[in-house]
């Protein structure tokens, strides 16, 4: 699609981002809500001279971006909470292979099938500790159509640029709604690539434990393997060179938190002057919550509202200075309450209340807005 102002879902909002981005390989499984994602991406890639991949399941599609992402290219799958639960075995050998690859995940209402077409956020702590062993994810969570093709981009950003997994914590309710979307000229949108790992490097042994990545074909003699390895990719249990790669991959997190900060993309932030109370809340659940802010406000009550812009790594120094004189928080999600306990773990001067729905329904502002308007009475 060319650069302009166009009324999408958020599906092809998704697919849009991903190939402004420079994503040419695709591979996936259709599943309910990501459907329209894959959809764009078969309709999309061969326009672009990219490829894309109907896998037989999501564990044979997260092995296929991971090895299209070792020969050089960008590449991303798409799919839902059970797809998302069987691509966890692979998402953790991208981890400690430090393979760049962005996982969209549509989050449905679970568990198992559960409301295969309706949305839900219960995947939040899945993508932080889904996977076996200690992992430190990046993982966006966009409440619009426009943030699905931004946060796309910027997905496949820190994906080149600290050379991870990447993960876009979708849901249904944004992946169905129809919004403008605009799409900037070539070049308008940052667009990062991985650095190059050359010949030509000083320690050319060294394939891992850094930000440059070689590819398959270049003469470098790859070995690729998931166990416990040295930095030049022979396998070896000895602590010392696996605690390397463990505290390596946190280090990267670290950093990645750093720049998520300096970029205003871990929180978004309204009404905070002078409030004693605060709603915090993600993705589409932060629709309804920011509607109750704003009906509360014209009400007299003065509650402020923290989005949550990145799940992971939790910007836990930011949000901590943010609420160190708060006295009341309710955490609006659309499950029976996780990211909760993150805010409660930081905050726990406040009064900390879960505000959580189920069953594939979205919050409703009156039912927010009456929750905060009571606490604010009593």
């Amino acid at each position: 699609m060319k650069a302009g102002l166009y009324f999408v879902d958020g599906g092809v909002a998704c697919a849009e981002g991903a190939i402004y981005a420079g994503c040419r390989f695709f591979a996936g499984y259709p599943i309910t809500p990501a459907t329209s994602i894959v959809e764009q991406m078969a309709l999309r890639l061969p326009q672009v001279k990219g490829y894309f991949v109907q896998m037989e399941d999501e564990l044979a599609s997260m092995a296929a971006i991971i090895g299209a992402s070792w020969s050089g290219g960008k590449t991303m799958t798409a799919t839902s909470g059970p797809g998302f639960s069987l691509m966890q075995e692979n998402l953790g050998y991208a981890y400690l292979t430090e393979t760049p690859v962005v996982v969209v995940d549509a989050q449905r209402s679970g568990p198992s099938t559960g409301q295969a077409t309706m949305p839900g956020q219960q995947d939040v702590m899945q993508a932080r500790y889904g996977t076996h062993g200690d992992i430190a994810p990046i993982a966006f969570s966009p409440w619009s159509v426009q943030e699905m093709f931004d946060f796309t981009i910027h997905a496949f950003n820190y994906a080149e640029k600290f050379r991870t997994p990447t993960l876009v914590m979708a849901d249904g309710e944004i992946c169905y709604m129809r919004e403008p979307l605009t799409i900037p000229k070539p070049g308008a949108f940052p667009v990062l690539n991985r650095k190059r790992f050359t010949k030509s490097h000083p320690r050319p042994e060294e394939i891992f434990l850094r930000y440059e990545m070689p590819r398959f074909g270049d003469g470098h003699n790859l070995l690729v393997t998931g166990s416990a390895h040295r930095p030049n990719g022979v396998r070896d249990y000895t602590p010392t060179f696996h605690r390397a790669t463990i505290e390596w991959i946190f280090k990267k997190s670290q950093q990645a938190g750093q720049a998520l900060y300096e970029e205003k993309l871990d929180l978004e932030v309204s009404y905070l002057d002078s409030a004693e109370s605060i709603v915090v809340s993600f993705g589409a659940a932060a629709r309804p919550a920011y509607h109750a802010v704003q009906t509360a406000q014209k009400n007299g009550v003065n509650v402020g509202f923290v989005r949550l812009k990145t799940l992971w790594p939790f910007p836990e120094a930011h949000l901590r200075a943010l609420l160190k004189d708060i006295q009341r928080i309710f955490v609006v999600e659309m499950n029976m309450g996780m990211m909760v306990h993150e805010v409660a773990r930081i905050a726990c001067q406040a009064d900390v209340i879960s505000i959580p729905k189920v069953a594939g329904e979205v919050h409703d502002a009156k039912e927010i807005l009456k929750a905060v308007m009571e606490a604010d009475a009593a």
